[in-house]
């Protein structure tokens, strides 16, 4: 079975979205999560730093909360990562907005972070499943819940880029809240 892939985008994928994708598997690896399982992988819907490292500050963030930080290089997102992923998630409602215009058929499995974060709180996926199945019932379930409803402006992550370590800090919590109960819902016995 392919493992449960979970896609982080942001704008320039330097901040958010690889502080997403780090503290997300740092999260399932202290669950006994793997790779096998699941595959976390970012994309920012702008170009211009691609190939580049992760902010400094941004990776201060990711380490401070037991993530890693090596071998990360910036890319611009691209269709084949949307068709690739189980689960969507971004920064802003206006990155949905891009990744639904790539793809219409990804819309419902493409949330906002806090969105995603606050329609899976409470939700308990099969623990008969495997990861996979364990993620995919999450997703519907999140999708169900939301109706329709568009996400709302708290939901996004303000951009830290050019903002001082508190900045950063805060958004890395808000990062957290989200990817710590998704790794709970896939991998807590």
């Amino acid at each position: 079975m392919a493992p449960f892939s979970v896609l982080c985008v942001c704008m320039g994928n330097i901040c958010r979205s690889p502080m997403a994708e780090r503290l997300l598997v740092a999260d399932a690896l202290a669950l006994g999560g793997d790779s096998d399982r699941l595959y976390v992988h970012g994309a920012g819907t702008g170009g211009w730093h691609a190939g580049a490292p992760m902010d400094p500050q941004a990776a201060k963030q990711v380490l401070n909360r037991g993530g890693d930080v090596s071998g990360f290089r910036a890319r611009r997102l691209l269709a084949e990562h949307v068709d690739a992923s189980d689960l969507i998630l971004t920064a802003t409602i206006e990155q949905v907005d891009f990744v639904t215009a790539l793809r219409p058929d990804a819309a419902p499995r493409t949330f906002v972070f806090g969105e995603f974060g606050r329609l899976i709180r409470g939700a308990e996926p099969p623990r008969d499943h495997d990861v996979y199945e364990r993620g995919v019932a999450l997703v519907e379930a999140a999708d169900a819940a939301r109706a329709g409803r568009p996400p709302v402006p708290s939901d996004e992550l303000d951009d830290p880029w050019g903002r001082p370590d508190a900045y950063f800090s805060r958004v890395a919590d808000e990062i957290h809240a989200t990817t710590k109960p998704l790794a709970e819902a896939l991998f807590a016995a």
